[in-house]
């Protein structure tokens, strides 16, 4: 029992930190890359799709939402679909709320925060 407990929770660890990284990382990309629309009205779209792939940091965030999907993939081949689903959501939602605070310097209000916690509080019971 303990090691299918191990297994879930590390598997769902496995889904947040890469979706949550994969987030980040083309968040980060599409900002220096710019207003799409702008860009295909002006450059044309061949020009946009190449501006976006040559970009380290979409590389980079695909990669990791990559894993992520294959970790799911994992994940839902060893555990219940019922727990890995909405604790990977759940969790991948907080990760994501953080991380724009912290490595984004985006503002996250008050009521993200707070559905944040609640989300948190999902999980806890879930996983009880």
């Amino acid at each position: 029992m303990t090691r299918q407990i191990i297994s879930t929770w590390s598997s769902v660890a496995a889904i947040v930190i890469t979706s949550c990284a994969g987030d980040v990382l083309l968040s980060r990309a599409m900002k220096q890359v710019g207003d799409v629309g702008e860009l295909w009205h002006r450059t044309g779209v061949l020009n946009v799709i190449g501006r976006i792939v040559r970009n380290p940091w979409f590389i980079c965030g695909v990669l990791c939402m990559t894993l992520a999907f294959y970790s799911l993939l994992f994940a839902l081949s060893w555990n219940d679909v019922s727990l890995i689903g909405p604790a990977a959501a759940a969790l991948t939602f907080i990760a994501n709320a953080i991380a724009a605070k912290t490595f984004l310097h985006e503002r996250v209000d008050r009521r993200r925060w707070i559905a944040a916690l609640l989300v948190a509080g999902g999980v806890i019971l879930l996983a009880a």
